[in-house]
């Protein structure tokens, strides 16, 4: 089996690295893949000399790069692949939709994200494509309401390698890095800076709160509104701070009390997986694929989408019960052990294959 893999994110964030993941357990398993991506990526970088993955860098400026058609339709004559795998959004799934449907080949797209799309061009759009697998069964219903023929639809869940979360540093540490108290009860939020991963909803929660003089919440992350969110936490300076983007989490994550994550759309929140991975407890909202990365009431709690009142008395009942956040958390990392391993994930993307060159 020859599968030709298009990943056009430039970095490693956290659908390029479930892409590694499928990558480096297909090689072990005698399939050969290509992947596409363009030049200087990061994934590209990562298996630059890995056997059993030959790298093909293919310029991409994004889904106005209509070249890009004629760019990978002559990668596709070059190696005919059995099957084309698109992973990204940026320039991927349109555009290289066209590209396999050209050169007649099979094709399959993974969902990673839960926005509705309007029904007359999903309609158009997804005729591209032979299956779409979907990283939570949330977004296979958004992609259903929207049209999307669900014989076509596969849900295949996002997976995590646990052992580098399960080797945090120690609280001592955690709190010299982060400039905070030993004592506090230590929340984090790790989630790009944009509106829909609701750190508003979180600080107008601990405004709610009267015993927040003992929490410090850590929001690990960048994106375009930074300055916007720390304007509206001005009154909570002695609670919220800012640590930006950090690519050593797993040091870190598994040293925190609870993990918030108050967003109101969610395909399925890999840091969910990760956090529950390092033990853990969760507090995230019931919405997207966040119930399937989050059992309630087995490794966190569910909340209504910004319902602010709601996410603090959750957020009051967890730091006030240190057993039940131990329990939660243990919980959490048997469930990824049983539910999300990368073996799991990378045996149901190859089940879609089968089934579709079949």
């Amino acid at each position: 089996m020859k599968i030709l893999h298009v990943e056009t994110g430039m970095s490693m964030y956290g659908g390029a690295q479930q892409v590694a993941y499928l990558l480096e357990s297909m090689a072990r398993h005698g399939i050969e893949n290509i992947l596409v991506c363009p030049p200087g990526a990061a994934i590209g970088q990562h298996f630059s000399n890995v056997s059993g993955v030959r790298v093909c860098e293919v310029p991409c400026s994004g889904d106005l790069d209509l070249m890009f058609i004629s760019r990978l339709r002559k990668v596709l004559r070059q190696h005919r692949p059995d099957l084309v795998h698109l992973h990204s959004r940026r320039g991927a799934d349109l555009l290289g939709g066209i590209a396999a449907k050209r050169e007649r080949i099979a094709c399959v797209l993974s969902r990673r994200v839960d926005n509705p799309e309007n029904r007359w061009s999903a309609a158009l759009k997804y005729r591209l494509f032979d299956r779409v697998i979907c990283i939570s069964q949330g977004i296979a219903a958004v992609l259903s309401d929207c049209g999307v023929a669900r014989e076509k639809l596969r849900a295949v869940r996002s997976s995590v390698d646990p052992v580098p979360w399960q080797h945090a540093e120690s609280r001592e540490a955690f709190c010299t890095e982060f400039g905070v108290p030993t004592d506090a009860v230590l929340i984090g939020v790790v989630a790009q800076l944009i509106e829909r991963k609701g750190h508003r909803v979180l600080f107008e929660a601990l405004r709610m709160i009267p015993q927040r003089d003992a929490l410090k919440v850590i929001c690990f992350g960048k994106g375009p509104i930074r300055e916007s969110l720390e304007q509206d936490a001005a009154d909570l300076t002695d609670t919220v701070s800012f640590a930006g983007f950090r690519d050593d989490l797993p040091r870190w994550v598994g040293a925190l009390d609870i993990l918030a994550h108050p967003a109101m759309m969610e395909g399925l929140g890999v840091s969910l997986l990760q956090a529950s991975a390092a033990g853990v407890p969760i507090i995230a909202s019931r919405a997207g694929g966040m119930p399937e990365a989050v059992a309630d009431g087995v490794s966190g709690m569910l909340v209504a989408p910004g319902d602010a009142a709601e996410l603090a008395q959750a957020l009051s009942k967890l730091c006030t019960d240190a057993a039940l956040r131990k329990t939660l958390g243990a919980q959490g990392q048997k469930r990824i052990e049983e539910e999300f391993s990368v073996e799991k994930m990378v045996q149901g993307n190859i089940a879609v294959y089968r089934e579709l060159l079949a």
